[in-house]
């Protein structure tokens, strides 16, 4: 069978910029999350990326025409820009590795999914719509353009098979908002100069494309918004609320952080975005590894990438009571209070060992034998049994390795009762003396790039050695748990036990991923 060897990684994550920050601060037992102000003071800790993008600019514009680098940080949201950074800081694990992912052609796949996808990107387009929609509304709304408000305001009656909602004027203040919203835009609707106006702009925008497509296509471009601005300017009114939409919102969908690094990379093999959840990390390292082992590919580009924390991501996470919120760092193993929101990218390159190999590159971390994968089919949030642990005998099968091989195991651990179930599941299957870690009190939960932190941390650490402390004191372990397994790797670190490694992911939806794998030993 076909080995794996993993050539090059690169990280973003809280505290750490690159590859090289994240190990130095792994050495440390204290945990990378700090205040969260996103909604003014708050007692919410985050993962706050350490990040500028203008620290790849020399690299992109060696590459590319100088517009290029402009061009990405203008249009990409911040997943995208922490995938190609990460993918960056992956091809200098190994110089020339980035000229043989080109030359591969389509021997050479990118699978980088994400969680979240753009979310900065849409929370900011939506609230640009909302207000552009507000002000279209109350434009067209106004009695002095609006005959059949007027006729309604002086008491002869609604439209002809209309209900109009309640009128605001007649509410207390604190209800005012969200009536005068549906009262704008029922009377905008009945509005006769918007009827006009909308049939003008019919007309411009039927016209044609004329003589050759190219030139034509961008002359009735230039054209129609000529003539749009002219007929705004005339009506004296604000722009439509879908002309107040940027094309951007096309650009970030989830497949651009993959599509950005084929592009970067100039990879033309398969370029795909898996999604799922937390899990996403581990299962494009099954996608990779199934996909070289069929000879479909020699090397594939693969990881996860989610935004920085955002309201939306801190407030959700809060309300599905997952989120931890009184101002100190909740750890898994402890008192299941809930984790705390992150964001950033892993990016790994794996690829054939041997042919790779042959080419004079070096493998790093450990070599990855097999991923199982797995649904739960019961609940979007609580893990079940039955769903872990098939990925985790699966996983242990596909490599060859008995549970008794087993030395140290990293849980997805997001410090609430799914814990006490994770560790509960794993003891069913590995034995007493498996050394167990959990990473989420140190950088907090990064959606899909968690998977990729972990399992990069569990990797730098064999390479060195040993098993890096988290934040985890063992006064504080959970007296539940410690009843089903006591030993964690604490906040003083120990030596890598002898044996296979294992890492679970388990994402929402019940969408779990199990990797296993060794020192190369060769």
């Amino acid at each position: 069978m076909t080995r794996i060897g993993v050539f090059g990684w690169g990280v973003v994550a809280p505290r750490s910029k690159d590859i090289e920050a994240f190990e130095r601060h792994l050495e440390s037992k204290e945990s990378w999350l700090r205040p969260y102000d996103g909604f003014g003071p708050s007692n919410f800790l985050v993962g706050q990326p350490d990040f500028d993008f203008t620290d790849y600019k020399p690299w992109i514009e060696a590459r590319f025409p100088p517009s290029r680098f402009s061009q990405i940080t203008e249009k990409m949201d911040m997943p995208t820009l922490f995938a190609i950074a990460a993918f960056v800081q992956a091809l200098g694990q190994n110089p020339g590795l980035e000229q043989v992912l080109q030359e591969l052609g389509s021997q050479a796949h990118v699978y980088v999914g994400t969680g979240l996808g753009a979310l900065g990107t849409i929370e900011s387009v939506s609230l640009q719509l909302h207000r552009a929609q507000r002000r279209w509304d109350r434009f067209w709304a106004a009695p002095e353009r609006n005959e059949a408000l007027r006729r309604f305001l002086a008491g002869e009656g609604a439209p002809e098979g209309a209900a109009p909602p309640v009128d605001p004027a007649t509410l207390p203040d604190e209800d005012r908002e969200e009536i005068e919203e549906q009262w704008w835009h029922f009377w905008a609707g009945h509005s006769l100069p918007l009827r006009e106006f909308l049939a003008e702009m019919r007309d411009i925008e039927s016209l044609a494309v004329q003589g050759t497509v190219e030139t034509g296509k961008l002359g009735l471009i230039k054209e129609k918004q000529r003539r749009i601005n002219r007929m705004l300017k005339t009506w004296s009114c604000p722009p439509p609320p879908w002309r107040e939409v940027p094309a951007n919102l096309l650009w970030n969908i989830h497949n651009a952080p993959a599509a950005q690094i084929s592009m970067m990379g100039k990879i033309t093999g398969l370029t795909f975005a898996p999604v799922a959840a937390c899990a996403t990390f581990g299962v494009t390292l099954k996608l990779a590894i199934d996909a070289i082992r069929r000879g479909e590919a020699k090397a594939v580009v693969i990881g996860a990438t989610d935004p920085p924390p955002l309201r939306l991501m801190v407030g959700a996470f809060h309300n599905a009571r997952v989120g931890a919120a009184d101002g100190s760092v909740s750890k898994p193993m402890t008192g299941l209070r809930g984790t705390h929101v992150g964001g950033g990218a892993a990016i790994w390159i794996v690829g054939d060992l041997d042919y790779l190999r042959a080419k004079g590159f070096h493998t790093i971390g450990m070599e990855p034998l097999a991923v199982g994968v797995s649904s739960d089919a019961e609940h979007i949030i609580t893990p079940s049994k039955t769903g872990p642990t098939t990925a985790i005998v699966q996983a242990l099968a596909a490599a060859g390795v008995a549970p008794e091989e087993i030395g140290s195991w990293d849980l997805h651990a997001t410090a609430t009762p799914g814990d006490y179930l994770e560790v509960e599941n794993l003891r069913s299957i590995l034995h007493e003396d498996v050394l167990v870690t959990a990473r989420k009190g140190t950088f907090g939960h990064g959606m899909g790039a968690s998977g990729g932190w972990e399992l990069t941390a569990q990797y730098l650490g064999y390479q060195r050695g040993v098993i890096f402390p988290t934040p985890l004191a063992r006064t504080e372990l959970n007296p539940e748990i410690a009843r089903v397994h006591e030993r964690f790797a604490f906040n003083e670190g120990c030596p890598v036990p002898k044996g296979a490694a294992g890492k679970l992911s388990m994402g929402v939806g019940g969408i779990n991923a199990c990797v296993i794998s060794r020192p190369y030993g060769d």
